[in-house]
């Protein structure tokens, strides 16, 4: 208690000394400069900052290089929360209360020992409504063969798993896919933008010129990739560019030569003459901070929770020491007769099997703490951990609470803000990405001399028209749901609604009967096409 007392007393003398200095400033010096004053007579003034660590203050302290642009540097930040990095710039463990030289360490240079990761885990969720293997969605299009040739593109490259990382990575603002065709044979590449830079075409906002990369790296690094540089040399500048022709690669140069002219590296420069800058880029969400006609990236889908999980995380922590705590409190011993021995204090160790003598006078004591503050720290965290998903559209339902299996529609329900997220995320990565890369993989064909090589086959001049993606629902119908849709649709068929076309349209991605298409009316079609011939 004593220490506690005279901790408030200097923070009071403290707090007076700050505003004495603050008042008897010119009126004419100006904020920065009387903050500054204050950091040079009181250093420690930041552990008064203890309990307002937020993202802004922790984006403070994260490394920013200043030869990189201020988009380059969110994005990086941006990605350190995604994958769990964004506490590792502080430099204390959360259980280190002193110092090495014995000064005590506020809460905000210390690493939360828990770590909700919220954040990943929305991310995880949506981007699995997208692009997993039950949620993949079926290509179609006017030519059998173009289908033939895509399906055969997605099982070779492995599209699906490319596809879910890409929207994994674009979840932070952009991501982009970079095809590359290597004798014949079609290749798909997720590139982080955080060092890209894309040129629009003027005429046509949705076309790219070029794409450049442009980033530091060290010349061990470069060695070890084959480069002839000076292992001494210390940082050097990587830079490639992809345009309608060619992927041009530079001699890296190091950091203080960046008005050297650039020197094309003719040995890695690849020239492809494709026509068109073979990357596609993905805006996240619309209505980011860098988004618009001209703008990189679309929204964060886990910035307006950033916040929030960090309060979380450190009340966690904080309330795990409180546990730690009471399951080993401290001692106090009252001895007045005894106390001091050889002028030091007596220290008393062990558990509750040591046992103490003391004096009639004497008293032993723990200190110790109820559970009441733990179990409203819990209750807290419940509420931040909802409002949280609530900024990200995560899912708040609770799967523990169902005693019977539901529908899918009913999960649905449970799942909607979510599914509102994953469908929001359709339109950025499945319309704009992957329908553009299946494009673009057909524009190639007609490029590439002999056309491309995928899964043994050669395709040439593929015909893009009618190329749409058909997409599964977000939850397997049950039996019950599966009969009364079977109920309506023949119904609609008898009343004269619909055909049989459109019924089996209907039903086939439900039953998985797409490949029954022609066994079963004898139209000839191919599974996933439009082309339809008349039906019995």
């Amino acid at each position: 208690m004593s220490g506690s007392s005279t901790g408030t007393g200097r923070t009071s003398r403290t707090r007076a000394l700050v505003m004495t200095i603050w008042s008897t400033r010119p009126d004419t010096t100006s904020s920065g400069e009387r903050f500054a004053c204050l950091e040079r007579n009181f250093p420690h003034l930041n552990s008064w900052s203890a309990d307002l660590m937020d993202w802004l203050a922790l984006q403070a302290r994260m490394p920013r290089d200043p030869d990189m642009s201020p988009r380059s540097s969110r994005l990086g930040n941006l990605e350190a929360v995604l994958e769990g990095r964004q506490y590792d710039v502080l430099p204390f463990a959360f259980s280190r209360e002193r110092s090495e030289a014995g000064d005590y360490v506020p809460l905000d240079e210390r690493r939360p020992s828990v770590r909700t990761g919220l954040c990943r885990v929305v991310v995880e969720d949506s981007v699995s409504l997208l692009f997993s293997e039950g949620h993949w969605p079926e290509i179609s299009a006017t030519d059998p063969r173009t289908v033939e040739a895509l399906a055969d593109l997605v099982r070779e490259t492995h599209l699906n798993d490319i596809m879910l990382d890409a929207a994994t990575r674009g979840s932070v603002g952009s991501v982009a896919l970079l095809l590359k065709v290597v004798e014949r044979r079609p290749f798909i590449e997720v590139l982080t933008t955080r060092y890209l830079t894309p040129l629009w075409s003027r005429s046509d906002p949705g076309m790219l010129v070029s794409v450049t990369e442009r980033y530091k790296v060290t010349a061990q690094d470069l060695v070890a990739l084959g480069y002839d540089v000076d292992p001494a040399a210390g940082q050097m500048w990587f830079e490639r560019c992809w345009n309608d022709v060619a992927e041009t690669w530079y001699i890296p140069v190091g950091v203080n030569q960046i008005d050297q002219q650039r020197r094309i590296d003719h040995q890695r420069t690849v020239v492809h003459e494709l026509g068109f800058v073979p990357i596609i880029w993905i805006r996240n969400i619309s209505g980011g901070a860098g988004s618009g006609r001209d703008g990189a990236d679309g929204a964060c889908t886990f910035s307006a929770a950033i916040d929030t999980v960090i309060e979380a995380d450190y009340l966690l922590s904080q309330a795990g020491r409180g546990l730690k705590y009471g399951s080993d409190p401290t001692l106090v011993l009252k001895d007045p007769a005894g106390a001091m021995a050889g002028g030091s204090m007596v220290v008393h160790s062990g558990g509750v099997a040591s046992a103490l003598t003391l004096p009639p006078e004497g008293d032993a004591k723990l200190l110790e703490i109820n559970g009441n503050a733990a179990a409203a720290v819990l209750a807290h965290v419940q509420e931040l951990r909802a409002i949280a998903l609530e900024a990200m559209h995560g899912n708040r339902a609770h799967g523990d609470r169902l005693s019977n299996a539901q529908s899918g529609r009913a999960i649905e329900l449970m799942f909607q803000g979510l599914i509102w997220l994953a469908d929001r995320l359709r339109i950025s990565y499945g319309e704009v990405g992957l329908l553009a890369l299946m494009r673009m993989v057909c524009a190639a064909s007609g490029r590439v001399r002999g056309g491309l090589s995928i899964a043994g086959q050669d395709y040439a001049d593929l015909d893009a028209v009618g190329l749409r993606l058909i997409w599964p629902g977000w939850f397997p119908m049950t039996f019950a749901d599966k009969q009364a849709q079977a109920a309506t649709v023949a119904s609609l068929v008898a009343s004269g609604v619909i055909d049989k076309q459109a019924a089996f349209d209907i039903v086939a991605p439900v039953n998985d009967l797409q490949g029954h298409r022609g066994r079963l009316y004898g139209d000839g079609v191919q599974g996933g096409s439009d082309t339809t011939s008349e039906l019995p």
